[in-house]
């Protein structure tokens, strides 16, 4: 669940960079050691898939040795994936995110999310643990876009998941 996480994580937030828009648009959270999408990972921590995933993944809780703690959130893929929904511009991101990250472990991976000046990284120290990060601190003078437009673009993406009631992890 941690390396999902931080993929999911990577993948909005790359997109968010390079377009101005989150490409899934989940909300993620300052968590000790790292982003989390909250809302997915309370959906999926008890090893049971959420219904629009069943089928698709496979959710394995793994314990402490003597059973009675949790220790980590096994996914797998229970099928092909369907890339039809994702831009061109998406998997290209997914296609360099898993060539990067393919035999990484977690931990490894904490250790670009945690790089100073980054989202998780400002967020933990501003806002502390648990704090919501905002895709806005992922844009900057590498970025291509301003400030303002992200801004701009960013409020009228949660006006239509508002409106439209689309949030990614909702439940129907």
């Amino acid at each position: 669940m941690t390396k999902l996480s931080k993929l999911l994580y990577f993948l909005d937030f790359t997109h968010f960079r390079e377009t101005s828009y989150p490409s899934i648009g989940l909300k993620y959270y300052a968590f000790r050691n790292g982003p989390v999408p909250k809302e997915l990972w309370l959906e999926m921590k008890d090893g049971v898939a959420p219904e629009d995933f069943k089928g698709k993944l496979s959710l394995v809780v793994k314990r402490d040795e003597s059973g009675s703690g949790f220790k980590e959130l096994e996914i797998r893929a229970a099928g092909q994936p369907d890339d039809s929904v994702f831009s061109p511009r998406e998997l290209g991101i997914l296609k360099k995110l898993s060539y990067i990250f393919r035999d990484a472990r977690a931990w490894a991976m904490s250790e670009v999310s945690h790089l100073p000046r980054q989202p998780w990284d400002t967020t933990i120290k501003e806002s502390g643990e648990n704090g919501l990060i905002d895709y806005l601190l992922s844009v900057d003078e590498r970025t291509g876009v301003s400030l303002d437009y992200a801004d701009v673009c960013l409020r009228e993406h949660l006006e239509v998941v508002r409106n439209l009631d689309i949030e990614p992890t909702k439940q129907r």
